[in-house]
């Protein structure tokens, strides 16, 4: 046997049929694409549709709720605070939402900054912030510093 006589058994392969190749061939004028209309046509799939099925994105339940008045603070934990105090840019005694932009420690403000209990709290230091975790006062105020809220939690502490 040598490699020009190799060839596919009997009846193992079928031609490719050629559609669109006139009325007479039995897949001529339309091409077994029924007529007219967008499915019709090459390169078209309807997205999400399942033949009259109800779509599974419809289907299965949708979770989750965002209410529209939630506030978006920007965050800021305590070891961040304390390693921006020890290399000079923030001065502990007076440290506000402008001066912790202005010093590059919080990106964005946002809605506000909350101040949020990880890591050493640094000592002696008094801040003024939107808000605050209790374990985050509590941290401070152990320190031997003081937290100052001006956000929903001031509100709700002095009515």
């Amino acid at each position: 046997m040598k490699l020009n006589e190799l060839s596919p058994a009997e009846g193992s392969t079928k031609a490719r049929f050629r559609v669109g190749r006139g009325v007479g061939s039995g897949k001529g004028k339309t091409g077994g694409r029924g007529v007219k209309g967008q499915k019709s046509r090459s390169g078209v799939a309807i997205n999400g549709f399942e033949g009259g099925q109800m779509p599974i994105y419809m289907r299965l339940p949708k979770r989750g709720f965002t209410p529209r008045n939630s506030k978006n603070h920007a965050w800021l934990n305590l070891g961040i605070l304390a390693k921006a105090i020890e290399a000079g840019k923030l001065d502990a005694s007076a440290i506000t939402e402008e001066s912790l932009l202005a010093a590059g420690v919080v990106r964005r403000r946002r809605d506000g900054i909350r101040l949020l209990a990880k890591g050493e709290a640094p000592a002696k230091v008094n801040i003024t912030v939107t808000g605050a975790s209790k374990a985050a006062i509590e941290a401070i105020e152990k320190a031997g510093g003081r937290v100052t809220l001006t956000g929903l939690a001031a509100e709700k502490s002095d009515s």
